[in-house]
């Protein structure tokens, strides 16, 4: 018992607890396998795009915010707590503030700014990500259908004839995007099944491959339902929508295998809707567009559901 009759014994308990969780919590955040050179990524795989360092410091300055946020309100709470917690030997209702104005409008003003700061940061990489070039090097229209990935390369490819502007498979896509692709381009294509596997990884999904340095730009079409193309360590992402065509520039800036994943629910088999991107040089890339042409995959494969009138409208009201 305590002088004044109180018993603090079943504090000693609670202290136990309080130095087992943080110790548990210390072993958790260690114990997950992760170096020291990821730990400042928070999560992310390392970037293999030129563009991937802008979402990278997008995510590292959201996170940054939000634990300078969380510890100034768990700072406040916990002062609070400590320095405003009930006398022992007072039984009073300690002074109650109502209708401070300043403090009200503190509270309304601060998560007011916080979000704007989100929102400009948010809005200014958006706009460079989703920027797209008048010629970009490279053009693939990705076809995602259940449950697995097309190819359409839009190259003018030695023996492969036609014109990829004037392709009925192509019709889907709109003619501001085929006004970026190359003249007389009977381009090639690649086409996989859940079953498909890379012969070098043997990781599951067919392969799209990429040439390093150039700028590639992604033509995204569906077949039925809402996927969404997800080259995971290009750290971007974005919907493939029947009746609506979306597309991104990345600039792969290094050589290698990477995985690739539908990021939408989109049916029972959505997990295994996968694919590979590997990435090689410009003469390994026009070397496998000739070897699609002597498999007889030349010409393109329907690109999915056409634009919907109401799209359609909308689009040339934008332009």
């Amino acid at each position: 018992m305590s002088p004044n009759g109180s018993d603090r014994s079943p504090r000693r308990p609670m202290r136990r607890k309080l130095l087992q969780a943080l110790t548990a919590g210390l072993v958790l955040a260690t114990a997950t396998g992760c170096t020291w050179e990821d730990f400042p990524r928070l999560g992310m795989p390392t970037p293999t795009s030129e563009e991937a360092p802008r979402i990278l410091s997008l995510w590292q300055g959201s996170w940054a915010a939000a634990l300078a946020i969380g510890a100034l309100v768990w700072g406040l709470i916990l002062w609070s707590v400590f320095f405003h917690r009930r006398s022992r030997t007072k039984v009073e209702v300690p002074p109650q503030t109502r209708y401070n104005m300043p403090i009200e409008a503190l509270y309304t003003v601060v998560p007011l700014i916080i979000v704007s700061v989100f929102f400009f940061f948010t809005a200014r990489d958006e706009s460079e990500l989703l920027k797209l070039e008048k010629n970009p090097d490279v053009t693939v229209n990705v076809v995602g259908f259940q449950w697995s990935w097309c190819f359409n390369y839009v190259e003018n490819v030695d023996g492969s004839t036609g014109d990829a502007k004037k392709s009925k498979e192509l019709d889907a896509i709109p003619d501001r995007y085929k006004d970026a692709f190359p003249a007389d381009a009977g381009g090639v294509y690649d086409c996989g099944v859940p079953g498909t596997r890379n012969p070098q990884t043997n990781n599951p999904g067919p392969t799209l491959w990429l040439p390093e340095g150039k700028r590639v730009r992604f033509v995204l079409t569906s077949r039925d339902v809402i996927h969404s193309f997800w080259v995971v360590p290009f750290l971007m992402k974005q919907d493939v929508i029947p009746g609506h065509t979306n597309a991104f520039e990345v600039t792969p800036s290094r050589e290698g295998t990477f995985l690739g994943k539908c990021a939408e629910l989109c049916g029972v088999d959505h997990s295994r809707m996968l694919f590979n991107v590997k990435v090689v040089s410009q003469e390994r890339y026009e070397q496998h567009l000739k070897d699609l042409v002597k498999k007889g995959q030349t010409g393109y494969v329907p690109a999915g559901i056409g634009q919907t009138g109401p799209e359609k409208n909308r689009e040339s009201n934008i332009l």
